[in-house]
């Protein structure tokens, strides 16, 4: 816990990242872009909810098809990993209450949706909290690698789109990571008080 309060106190370090480094930085990604590749970076950052969203969905089905109670509780560890971060990810836009790009820079190309303020990214961070609890529940290198690399895309997809600076897509993933490391330390947390409690009741029996 004291290190995901770590986490929260950097935010206030990162949106005070040099606004001017801010602009610059999504500047030469956003006006530089490939123009071609729009359609694809829209899917990627349109892929994040749904993804998000629908992968433990689909893990806890499968699970309950299989009767398997591992992966069912592994299915509702990364399904509430990536509510975690969402809850926490549009409290801290309404209390930030930081603008949009877009709207404090009208020479940048808005290419997509973005309506709500602007830090941290919600997409980012609901995508790295779905691949760092997944990369926790299944360690293996073939979830792990295209995990990330999806979540480092739809973060960037957000800066090339012209929608999110690259402090917020910093903090969306620092957020997202943080909130699936928390709830892994608090479901082995509550898992060890569960053995605690049977090893007592069996000891008393």
């Amino acid at each position: 816990m004291k290190k995901y309060l770590l986490l929260l106190l950097l935010f206030p370090a990162i949106l005070g990242f040099s606004q001017n480094a801010d602009i610059n930085i999504l500047r030469d990604i956003n006006l530089n872009r490939n123009k071609q590749l729009d359609g694809f970076y829209r899917g990627i950052t349109n892929s994040a909810a749904p993804v998000a969203i629908g992968t433990p969905i689909i893990l806890y089905g499968i699970s309950l098809l299989e009767k398997d109670s591992a992966n069912k509780q592994k299915a509702i560890f990364v399904g509430v990993s990536v509510i975690t971060a969402t809850a926490i990810a549009t409290l801290l836009k309404y209390a930030v209450n930081r603008p949009r790009p877009f709207i404090t820079y009208p020479y940048l190309d808005k290419v997509t949706d973005g309506g709500s303020p602007s830090f941290p990214s919600g997409h980012t961070s609901d995508a790295f909290a779905l691949a760092t609890s997944l990369s926790i529940a299944y360690p293996k290198w073939y979830v792990i690698a295209p995990s990330f690399a999806w979540a480092g895309a739809v973060g960037f997809s957000r800066m090339d789109l012209g929608v999110h600076y690259p402090s917020d897509v910093l903090a969306g993933a620092i957020l997202g990571a943080g909130s699936a490391y928390v709830c892994y330390k608090v479901n082995q947390l509550i898992n060890q008080n569960k053995k605690k409690k049977l090893k007592s009741a069996l000891n008393n029996f």
